[in-house]
């Protein structure tokens, strides 16, 4: 039988005992957070709208923030007018770099009160969902944006939710998400969410939570975010993740538990001088916290 020497012992016997601390919930937490499937991308709301096309992508590239959002109607003008040619063009930008689209953020809304203003826009929202196929995004971001008081509002509720069961049927079928930006002066509030995605049944209809201020209302943030967590779809939209007046680590620290792979994007609302180095500023600040959570 080998025989060792008391110092080796003694090391094993350290190691072992390290080992041994090493499996209780302060690992298992560790290492939840070490294998977080978080990712950082950016949304070009503000600080991307006026970028071209290259220069966004080389942004998000420098920053390490890489995966993008598309605005629609801004500078780098990914929009369904876009020919073939120049669809198999952004694509081959976003597959020649190490960026993802993520998908597309459009305008488009399905509380108007006129029938045809409703389908006219499930009708460019289409359009939308071919053209994200087209050049490699993922999903389709919509809205609602509004109660009307002329209109019942449980009318208004099942005219949304049977529009993004209509528009998620219709994106299965070219590999895209439907996500509802949780928006609008009244529709924002989480309550009025649920209940519009109670309508909207399909598995592909999904929520982008978007860090209102509304989140904190009732019984606060946490009973907000279990109300729709389970249908949250692929993005979340933040501002500057070290701004002080909404629970970010929260929000954060609930992604990771629920084992969320999705991106968290930055939607920021400022206006600094130097954007790509407040990019680079958000990138630490995301790692930072998702470290802590």
């Amino acid at each position: 039988m080998p025989t060792i020497d008391r110092k080796t012992f003694l090391n094993q016997l350290s190691l072992m005992a390290g080992a041994s601390l090493l499996t209780g919930p302060a690992f298992a937490a560790e290492t939840a957070r070490a294998k977080s499937a978080v990712k950082l991308g950016f949304v070009t709301y503000l600080w991307g709208k006026d970028w071209d096309l290259p220069t966004l992508i080389k942004n998000c590239a420098d920053t390490n923030i890489l995966g993008v959002e598309l605005r629609v109607e801004h500078a780098h003008n990914v929009m369904p007018e876009l020919n073939a040619a120049q669809r198999r063009e952004v694509k081959k930008r976003f597959a020649d770099s190490p960026v993802k689209l993520v998908g597309l953020g459009t305008n488009q809304q399905f509380d108007f009160v006129d029938p045809a203003k409703v389908k006219a826009s499930i009708e460019r929202t289409k359009e939308f969902i071919r053209l994200s196929a087209d050049v490699g995004g993922t999903g389709v971001k919509v809205k609602p944006n509004a109660l009307h008081k002329e209109v019942p509002v449980d009318k208004t509720v099942t005219q949304i939710g049977e529009s993004l069961n209509e528009l998620a049927r219709y994106a299965a079928d070219f590999g895209q998400q439907i996500r509802l930006e949780v928006h609008g002066e009244e529709t924002q509030e989480l309550p009025m969410t649920k209940r519009i995605m109670d309508v909207a049944t399909h598995p592909n209809a999904t929520i982008c939570w978007n860090c209102n201020p509304q989140d904190l209302n009732g019984k606060g943030f946490q009973a907000n975010f279990d109300l729709v967590k389970d249908r949250l779809g692929a993005t979340c939209h933040v501002r500057e993740l070290d701004r002080t007046d909404y629970p970010y680590q929260d929000l954060l620290n609930n992604l990771v538990t629920m084992n969320y792979k999705g991106w968290v994007l930055l939607e920021c609302h400022t206006n600094p001088a130097d954007k790509v180095a407040q990019m680079k500023t958000q990138r630490v600040v995301f790692d930072r916290m998702i470290k802590k959570g």
